[in-house]
């Protein structure tokens, strides 16, 4: 496992265009995702030990975007063979277990990931309604333990968002597993 933290990224930075499926086959555009009040956009996968931390908050922090009249998309990038746990059958496992409530879609390809310059698992994106990255960074400020948290950095910016409100510029970065890339 190689620890790497997300690219520092313009803010402003328009959503890039994409189509994937999910584990079961169905196409979701990454156009129709979008909430009326912007699109909450996270890289993450199944083996990693970070995004195995963080994958209770993220169902959390997605039915609570819901509210907020947000939509919110996982992406899995690691679809490889030598890591069999982010196979899409082990994705429809993690649905089911975790109760996710948005789309968790596969990109086998890795086009995706690379479009949004993605590094890490999780790699979090937040869009605005007018698909303008407003937030790229953590989740909050203790990766390992919810329970130690003491500033959630992306619900602020999902709450500022929601109100139309600037999101503070100063943000630290997401930090994870590699992408699993296929050389």
């Amino acid at each position: 496992m190689a620890l790497l933290e997300s690219v520092k990224l313009p803010l402003g930075m328009q959503m890039p265009e994409f189509e994937l499926r999910d584990p079961s086959g169905k196409a979701f555009n990454g156009n129709h995702l979008y909430g009326e009040r912007g699109l909450l956009v996270v890289f993450t996968c199944n083996h990693c030990p970070y995004a195995q931390a963080v994958w209770p908050r993220l169902v959390h922090i997605g039915n609570y975007v819901k509210g907020l009249r947000m939509g919110m998309v996982a992406i899995n990038p690691n679809i490889h063979p030598d890591y069999p746990d982010d196979s899409p059958a082990k994705m429809q496992e993690k649905i089911a277990q975790l109760g996710i409530p948005f789309p968790y879609l596969v990109d086998d390809s890795q086009a995706v990931a690379k479009s949004f310059k993605a590094q890490c698992t999780p790699d979090v994106y937040l869009f605005d309604k007018d698909k303008k990255l407003v937030y790229h960074g953590r989740i909050d400020d203790n990766w390992k333990d919810a329970d130690m948290v003491t500033r959630e950095e992306l619900k602020e910016a999902i709450n500022n968002t929601a109100a139309g409100i600037p999101v503070d510029k100063k943000q630290y970065p997401s930090m994870g597993c590699s992408i699993k890339w296929k050389e």
